[in-house]
């Protein structure tokens, strides 16, 4: 299907450096503990009128188009930026529960991770119906109600595909979105999600059909956006075309897996995607499953996840050819990583952030410890200057080449 998408020259122009990183912005608190955000606008009149006063209200210039604002939380020091060309804010790193929330980890484990997350800024909150047989859902909802956060000032999102064994309890008809949605919004004892994500693509449905319902839910109030996850370039210009030809609401993001061995995608179709429709991307795995850490080294240590039951597959991974040769390449990142001062994990979880439309990456933690180690992450984001980049791609060999 030939897809025709109108681009202004603006919109197409490749951003600087300058554009994609902005300095803090001063914004409001995010009380109880909760994110904060950098502010937008004009803050309110004060009794104050001294000059700084006055400065305080003079507009700010607007920001050049296709550029992915950024800003810092000043109490927590976390990144925010919007969900590809949408308004919405999110924290540029979230918080996975495929893992967290998973039968493998407790409740109490599960509440203090996500209390740390949210005490440091982490505003974006992963699940979907088929974690944990919708044990993930349930979780994160008894812990959400327990807390008392204010709706507002955390995002979640969860994914329809996997809902049932019927054969109506799966796909991406109108019928499983709708319903599939609804039983979500039960086991997260929410009145909606922020996000809706196609929780890949459904060659059984039409797709004027599934943006269709996904424009229904939005309509109705159980949710506010809807984005795609893994599927193709086509599929996704192929929805927002649909979109626009009748009238609908198109998928604002991509949700992708991302890391160090697994490029092409985000790297090379996402940019594109964001310039030309405003599709941004939300990406996971930024460790490979936790393969991107140096304890490895060969083998696979009886208490890590490759142990676990119905984990065999990512042990076969880390023991294949390709895994040992993957393992080589993350011993070869040591000496950067000791450079920076940080740890592999910070430094593949930095390397992920700063590639072009990555809204937010997701992070997958077992304890609140590990939680902050990848938090850190933050920090070794400015320091990843040209030369390191360039420095890591010649590590790699498998530096991927954009069209623009």
């Amino acid at each position: 299907m030939q897809v025709s998408i109108a681009c202004t020259e603006q919109n197409l122009r490749s951003r600087s450096s300058e554009d994609r990183l902005c300095g803090p912005r001063p914004g409001p608190g995010g009380g109880n503990g909760g994110p904060t955000g950098g502010g937008h606008g004009n803050p309110p009149g004060g009794g104050g009128s001294g000059p700084k006063a006055r400065t305080a209200l003079v507009p700010r210039p607007p920001a050049p188009a296709g550029a992915l604002r950024e800003s810092t939380g000043r109490s927590t020091g976390m990144k925010y930026r919007n969900l590809g060309k949408s308004g919405l804010r999110v924290s540029c790193l979230g918080l996975g529960t495929w893992v967290t929330f998973g039968s493998q980890i407790s409740d109490e484990t599960a509440e203090d991770v996500l209390t740390v997350a949210y005490e440091n800024g982490v505003n974006l909150f992963d699940t979907a119906e088929v974690y944990a047989a919708g044990k993930a859902e349930r979780t994160l909802g008894n812990i959400l109600k327990s807390k008392g956060w204010r709706r507002s000032s955390y995002v979640i999102t969860t994914k329809i595909f996997w809902g049932g064994q019927a054969e109506t309890e799966r796909g991406l008809s109108r019928k499983h979105i709708i319903e599939g949605l609804r039983g979500s919004l039960e086991r997260l004892q929410l009145g909606y999600v922020d996000i809706v994500f196609a929780n890949r693509s459904d060659p059984n449905s039409p797709m004027e059909e599934i943006v269709r319902a996904m424009t229904y839910v939005i309509n109705q109030g159980l949710a506010l956006y809807w984005g795609t996850s893994r599927w193709g370039a086509a599929e996704i210009m192929e929805a927002y075309s649909m979109a626009r030809q009748f009238n609908l609401i198109p998928p604002v993001c991509e949700q992708a897996e991302h890391h160090l061995f697994q490029r092409e995608k985000v790297e090379m179709l996402i940019p594109e995607l964001y310039h030309k429709i405003g599709v941004g991307s939300v990406t996971w795995s930024p460790l490979a499953c936790g393969l991107i850490t140096s304890k490895y080294d060969g083998r696979v240590p009886d208490t890590c996840r490759p142990t676990i039951k119905g984990y065999q597959w990512l042990k076969d991974k880390v023991q294949s050819e390709d895994g040992k040769k993957q393992q080589a390449k993350i011993m070869d990142l040591l000496p950067i990583a000791h450079q920076l001062g940080c740890t592999v994990a910070q430094l593949a979880i930095a390397w992920c952030l700063r590639n072009e439309g990555v809204s937010s990456v997701l992070l997958g933690v077992s304890s609140a410890e590990q939680l902050m180690e990848h938090l850190g992450a933050l920090q070794v984001l400015s320091q990843l200057t040209p030369q390191t980049v360039m420095e890591i791609d010649g590590l790699l060999g498998n530096k991927t080449h954009s069209k623009k």
